[in-house]
């Protein structure tokens, strides 16, 4: 998520000296020279190729669809050139650019530390070092006194590639064996590899081609791992591989043989189950083993059932579920251990229609609910001994409160989170016994900054329909909300995920220049229940876009926002939600950044080889069905281009993305550069080294944001000296 700005003490010096003058000569006073720029400068011109793509009778013309292989040369060099044109339509921002990054890399502090948690006998932590990209991951024996173990340097171990990621860590019951997984290409395909931490020397096991996690039996030596299919990226086979033995002798456990679920193995806390999970959007499914009988068989805890939604948890002699059963906002029910399946359930957390139960965490003596009302999250202690339960306190309306790391079962201390759209993060021990905090950290901004100077809101939007959206929106002390000010917009509003009010030190850059920034908790998501979700998706998918649109509405005209000065942004599925209203509504906004955005969601849907096709039925349709073709036809952002204006537009890719492949966007641009009638800059950046989430390390994405900022702060006239070069 990320922002920018432009244009103010010579609005008021040109009112006074020539008293009112229009909206339009207005912006031609401050116009950006990025708009001249891109009038007098050659756009890249991708060659046509029309492929026919035809299904239920209907025939669409695809221009581009050669795009989609970045094996051609050809695709190289389109990309390529347009990274060009983008460096030359911004090259007036560039220094503005680099006052951006050395700004938001300012405000973090560089030698750093994870708090550290206990597990097993060690505390774990992971530290940056001065002007290091990367963490070095470490223990300590028993106490924080004791000396520090480095597991992984990270910064040495990424030296070689231009992409380097480390995920997974997981150590071995006896504690002398890391297991990790590092992705050199940001595809998210795995090679895991083994450590012996007791001599430092890696082992000669690694296996390739895996999604990163392990899950280790008790015996120190099976590991089980879950096999990415190399096309669809989809995890579908669970593996079994013994310490010292070649890859080619592991053995098969599992394999989810139906496309629409994924698969992956994991430990209980309680450390005595091996977990198979299967998942899709609307089902899941849980084997399980004894972790001390690394040989045996698994045993289903419920077969799979469309439409049932479960999870659980083991403590004692039983299982804690939390399921979807009769249940649309979830409730939690018990079972034995031997008696599994749904009938032998029992309701321990009843359903409530105003309540969404988001998670559990299990300790010795409490339960802790995460649940979800009005759009916050709550967090609930729950005593097993039938003792009074309450809710966790938290100073702010609006705030983000999490449950974090918490290995240990026998402890009265509840490690959570805690920030806010003007709080920074910080990490709590809550004393679940007596409800005292011991604040463990609240991470650094340095350059100044002060939560007082900042103020934050939470609004609510009636819909076109009559639905209820909460708006989040945080500033500046001294933002005055007379429709002038520019403002950002965010949203996303896919996959049941909430999007929390949260702190963002990057976030200051644009609000220390007077811009609002504000998230539109819109109908996808699932801040308002489950509801919300299924209100959003699949044949109700268009809430989620009128949404936005009249949560943009209601900012500019109780002058939250000026007119012309509203600003919008989202990623990945919430580009196809940029993609959709700038279509539906090109006239409310003065710049879209769109980053990763899925916006040819026929074409992705009907391919099955495309990652994350397959699991995704049950969010957008299959197009295979002529009704859910019809209706996606209807918004995909890709195929309702139309001739006339857009705003201006920045649009970012990554060549290796996974999720949302790069030749979307890229299509996408080519097709808008033939068919929009106005001469706005429309940007595409494409990393050429980086996937979804961009580049690695935490400064060099920094980057990435310093030119999204530039190009929105230099439309708003809000840059500095260096931009008016």
């Amino acid at each position: 998520m990320k922002p920018f700005f432009l244009l103010l003490p010579l609005i008021a010096f040109f009112a006074a000296c020539t008293g009112d003058k229009t909206a339009e000569s207005e912006k031609q006073s401050f116009m950006s020279p990025m708009y001249a720029k891109a009038d007098s400068l050659q756009s890249p011109a991708a060659k046509v190729e029309p492929k026919e793509l035809s299904i239920h009778g209907d025939t669409r013309i695809d221009n581009y669809f050669w795009l989609n292989n970045r094996e051609n040369p050809d695709v190289i060099e389109y990309l390529k050139a347009e990274n060009t044109y983008l460096d030359q339509i911004t090259s007036h921002t560039k220094a503005f650019q680099d006052k951006l990054f050395q700004e938001m890399k300012g405000r973090i502090k560089e030698e750093d530390q994870s708090v550290p948690y206990k597990d097993n006998g060690y505390y774990y932590l992971n530290r940056f070092e001065q002007g290091q990209e990367y963490p070095i991951y470490a223990r300590k024996k028993g106490s924080l006194d004791a000396k520090e173990e480095i597991m992984l340097n990270v910064n040495e171990m990424a030296k070689p590639y231009k992409f380097y990621n480390v995920g997974g860590l997981s150590v071995s019951p006896d504690n002398k064996i890391l297991a990790f997984g590092e992705d050199t290409l940001s595809r998210r395909i795995y090679t895991i590899k083994f450590k012996n931490l007791e001599t430092g020397q890696m082992l000669a096991d690694e296996i390739p081609g895996a999604t990163g996690s392990t899950a280790w039996a008790n015996d120190n030596k099976t590991v089980f791992y879950t096999l990415k299919d190399a096309t669809t990226l989809r995890g579908y086979k669970i593996m079994k591989h013994k310490l010292g033995t070649p890859t080619a002798k592991d053995v098969a456990i599992f394999e989810e043989k139906d496309e629409t679920f994924g698969t992956v193995a994991y430990k209980t806390k309680s450390k005595k189950y091996i977990v198979i999970a299967s998942y899709a959007t609307l089902s899941q499914e849980y084997q399980v083993i004894e972790a001390d009988k690394p040989d045996g068989k698994f045993r289903t805890i419920q077969p799979r059932e469309r439409g049932l939604e479960y999870d659980f948890d083991h403590y004692g002699d039983k299982f804690y579920i939390r399921t979807n059963w009769n249940a649309k906002n979830f409730k939690l029910m018990e079972t034995p251990e031997k008696a599994t399946t749904k009938e032998n359930w029992k309701d321990l957390i009843p359903h409530r229609e105003d309540v969404l139960l988001e998670g559990i965490e299990i300790f010795k003596n409490y339960l802790v609910l995460t649940e979800r009302k009005g759009g916050i999250t709550q967090l609930r202690i729950r005593p097993w001994n039938g003792n009074t339960e309450h809710y966790i306190k938290f100073p702010e309306d609006a705030y983000v409160a999490y449950v974090g790391t918490n290995p240990e079962f026998d402890t009265e201390l509840l490690r959570l989170g805690y920030q806010s759209m003007t709080t920074p993060a910080t990490t709590y021990d809550y004393h679940m016994s007596t409800k005292a905090f011991d604040m463990l950290k609240q991470q650094p901004v340095l350059g100044g900054f002060d939560a007082a100077n900042y103020v934050s809101e939470r609004i609510f939007v009636t819909a076109r329909d009559g639905a209820i959206v909460p708006v989040s929106i945080v500033y500046r002390k001294g933002y005055k909300k007379d429709g002038k000010a520019p403002l950002l917009l965010y949203g996303y509003g896919s996959y049941g995920a909430s999007m929390e009010p949260y702190f963002s030190s990057t976030r200051l850059s644009l609000l220390d220049r007077g811009f609002g920034y504000a998230i539109a908790h819109i109908r996808g998501g699932q801040e308002m229940g489950r509801q919300w979700y299924d209100d959003g998706k699949l044949l109700k998918k268009k809430n989620t876009f009128t949404d936005f649109i009249d949560c943009a509405e209601y900012l500019v005209k109780n002058k939250y926002a000026a007119k012309d000065q509203l600003f919008a942004m989202g990623g990945s599925a919430g580009g196809l939600l940029m993609g959709a209203v700038v279509n539906m509504r090109p006239d409310l906004w003065k710049g879209v950044v769109a980053s990763v955005p899925f916006v040819d969601v026929i074409t992705t849907m009907l391919d099955e080889s495309i990652p994350l096709t397959t699991g995704e039925f049950d969010e957008w349709g299959n197009p295979k069905d002529k009704a859910y073709y019809d209706y996606i036809k209807s918004y995909s952002p890709y195929d309702n281009l139309e001739a006339k204006d857009y705003p201006a537009m920045l649009v970012t890719t990554g060549l290796h993305d996974s999720q949302v492949q790069y030749w979307e966007p890229a299509k996408w641009v080519a097709k808008l550069r033939t068919i929009k009638t106005d001469k706005n800059p429309l940007l595409l950046h494409t990393n050429m080294d980086a996937g979804h989430g961009g580049a690695s390390g935490r400064f060099e994405s920094l980057k990435e944001i310093a030119l999204e900022y530039a190009f929105i702060l230099d439309l708003a006239g809000k840059a500095d000296a260096e931009v008016k070069n």
